[in-house]
């Protein structure tokens, strides 16, 4: 017995007619029906009544129907979940990483953790925090990598997801040197000159961060926005550019510190310390993500 027969099947009981049935399965109209014929010789008896009104379910035909419907949604239901089992042990590990954390964190932090050969391949998904949240909400992602502060909640439910802290970061206020070597946009700015601020978008996380900690806390006085952009990279170009002062990882900006190409833009009051966390859902999983989070997680 094939299982189109039974699609078909149900196609004829719901539309009456071969021809329609027969488009609605993409089959011609010969070889549909011959294929009612073949399972109701399968079955042992008629199912349809064919005459001028079209094909009408005989009595065995009525009782067969729900029945139909029932086997053939159990199992396509069996073979999806038997494939997403297959899946979930060969697919490949996707993980989501805001911007800055996966230019800067996260090649080290994954070679240090991880063969990345035992992984199979790797997927790497780089976006904005809320991009990245959508991503692991949709069950497109295995594990999440972002920086977080207590007073910027997460999405994520707490029995729905597990996070653990992987690194520590600290976002410092930044800006271009001048002629002396000392901050061109300092904090706090002097009187009558505003501090030109080159802020995050909604959708940045480092964005969400910077704003709940100043709700929190005194935010820094003087501040004019005057450039916003969800990458922190694309700030650090322009902090060193002299367009203003930005606070950015120091995983990514302390090179350019290093060099003197940027310059702390105000004292250590002014810095917001943050974690590197990696969460993961409880729904989606492959061998690959368990062996890494088994090797991260504490036990229990």
């Amino acid at each position: 017995m094939d299982l189109d027969w039974l699609k078909d099947f149900l196609a004829l009981a719901e539309q009456r007619n071969f021809s329609r049935a027969a488009e609605l399965r993409h089959v011609t109209q010969p070889a549909f029906s011959r294929r009612i014929r073949a399972l109701e010789d399968w079955i042992g008896t008629p199912l349809f009544v064919r005459g001028a009104q079209g094909a009408q379910p005989t009595p065995a035909g009525e009782h067969l129907r729900p029945l139909a419907g029932e086997l053939v949604r159990g199992l396509e239901r069996a073979r999806r979940d038997a494939r997403a089992v297959g899946e979930r042990e060969t697919a490949t590990l996707s993980v989501a990483a805001t911007h800055a954390l996966s230019f800067t964190f996260f090649p080290g932090w994954i070679r240090r953790h991880a063969r990345v050969e035992a992984l199979g391949t790797l997927n790497l998904i780089s976006d904005s925090l809320e991009a990245c949240e959508q991503i692991m909400l949709g069950g497109e992602a295995h594990l999440l990598l972002c920086h977080c502060h207590p007073d910027a909640p997460t999405p994520f439910e707490a029995g729905r997801f597990r996070s653990i802290q992987v690194g520590e970061d600290v976002l410092v206020p930044v800006c271009a040197p001048d002629a002396d070597g000392g901050p061109a946009w300092p904090l706090p700015g002097p009187p009558g000159r505003p501090t030109r601020l080159l802020a995050y978008s909604p959708a940045s996380g480092l964005g969400r961060i910077l704003a709940a900690h100043q709700r929190a806390r005194r935010p820094a006085a003087g501040l004019e926005t005057v450039v916003t952009s969800h990458l922190a990279a694309a700030l650090m170009t322009m902090a060193g550019e002299g367009l203003g002062v930005a606070w950015l990882p120091l995983t990514l900006a302390e090179e350019d510190l290093a060099r003197a190409r940027l310059v702390r833009a105000g004292p250590d009051r002014y810095d917001i310390p943050v974690e590197i966390r990696l969460f993961r859902a409880a729904a989606c999983r492959n061998r690959a993500a368990d062996a890494l989070w088994s090797r991260l997680a504490p036990p229990g």
